[in-house]
């Protein structure tokens, strides 16, 4: 039997949170909520739905090869970034099948058997696995008061560094790194490596201390900057994000990246989502609502905390004598479906009002 690499083996697979119908269905039971996997439980904006409907009524369509280029979306974030005074030209974008695939992608380009790159520990375990699958070396710095720890992470640097991953906010645990801390950090890195910074949940962001890191791609520094459509804009399901970087660097992402990365409705249904800014609206108002009911009924339960969030999903630590796994097997039981990030950590997304307090009703009986 052929035999994969050595490194390939290293590689731990991701698992996603269970899917609504499978839970049903293996447990006998009905109307089962999932906040597993920190999805817009509001839906796609309208726009978007009508988008997909145009497009079903030429059926011819569907049978084309999608646009390579994403012309038409990357003329949409381009006037949606223009808006914000952030000039962008098309060769400073890539699209790819939801950031995860832009990681891959990346790395691929940048590091290869023996670099290293730098994450934080815990954050996306992606960022490990396309690492380690490259045959490169994934060294992780422990957070430090839930944040990543900028001066640790500096500290690692070799001369075998190619990459460093910054999630901001940072996945599983919410939070964020603030502009001044964030400033020195840029003002100590080499310019001889890539920084990746994962924004997945951008649009969620309330503080005022958050970095704007399109003033260093504006500088002309060798960072990527990475957005999806996968969170607060509601398309999970069709795999688009996309990446902004200095035309160099997208270039020769473009050498790896296949042709026909992003399908037609994903792209379609992309550049609808960013007209409405009303339903993004909503959809960040509902979080702040759920995140306040959430704070105030967690309160209530001895024994347990959760770090403040900047995200739609907040970070619970069990007691000593509680697990993970036992909570996550009680809570399914109870068609509540959560995801365990840690031997005593879990991680609850943000849903409608009645999924928080079928979630809060659950976990209090299970205590």
């Amino acid at each position: 039997m052929i035999k994969p690499l050595s490194y390939v083996e290293k590689i731990q697979p991701y698992i996603p949170g269970k899917p609504i119908k499978e839970v049903e269905r293996e447990l006998g039971i009905k109307r089962a909520i999932k906040l597993a996997s920190n999805e817009n439980p509001l839906g796609p904006s309208p726009k978007v739905i009508q988008a997909i409907k145009d497009l079903l009524k030429e059926p011819e369509e569907l049978a084309r090869y999608p646009e390579g280029s994403g012309y038409y979306l990357k003329n949409a974030l381009c006037e949606k970034f223009l808006q914000k005074g952030v000039k962008l030209s098309h060769d400073e974008i890539i699209l790819g099948n939801g950031s995860n695939e832009l990681i891959d992608i990346a790395v691929k380009t940048y590091l290869g058997p023996g670099d290293e790159a730098i994450m934080a520990n815990p954050s996306f375990i992606v960022y490990a696995m396309s690492v380690t699958s490259q045959g490169g070396i994934a060294k992780e710095v422990p957070l430090k008061d839930w944040r990543h720890d900028l001066e640790g992470m500096l500290k690692e640097i070799t001369q075998k560094t190619k990459i460093i991953f910054i999630a901001n906010p940072n996945n599983p645990t919410g939070t964020i790194n603030f502009r001044d801390e964030f400033h020195k950090f840029m003002e100590s890195l080499p310019d001889n490596i890539l920084l990746i910074m994962d924004e997945a949940y951008y649009e969620y962001v309330s503080s005022d201390k958050y970095p704007d890191t399109l003033e260093y791609f504006q500088q002309g520094r060798d960072i990527l900057i990475l957005r999806t459509f996968s969170k607060a804009y509601g398309l999970a399901s069709l795999r688009i994000g996309y990446g902004i970087a200095k035309a160099e660097i997208i270039r020769e992402m473009n050498r790896i990246r296949e042709p026909f990365n992003t399908n037609t409705v994903a792209q379609i249904a992309a550049e609808a989502a960013l007209s409405d800014e009303e339903h993004l609206g909503k959809v960040i108002q509902i979080n702040e609502e759920g995140k306040k009911y959430l704070y105030r009924e967690l309160e209530k339960i001895e024994h347990i905390k959760f770090i403040p969030t900047e995200a739609n999903f907040i970070y619970i630590i069990l007691p000593e004598n509680i697990s993970s796994k036992k909570v996550f097997e009680s809570l399914i039981k109870l068609g509540v479906i959560i995801r365990p990030v840690g031997p005593r950590q879990i991680r609850v997304t943000i849903g409608l009002k009645e999924e928080n307090e079928a979630f809060i009703e659950s976990f209090k009986k299970i205590f």
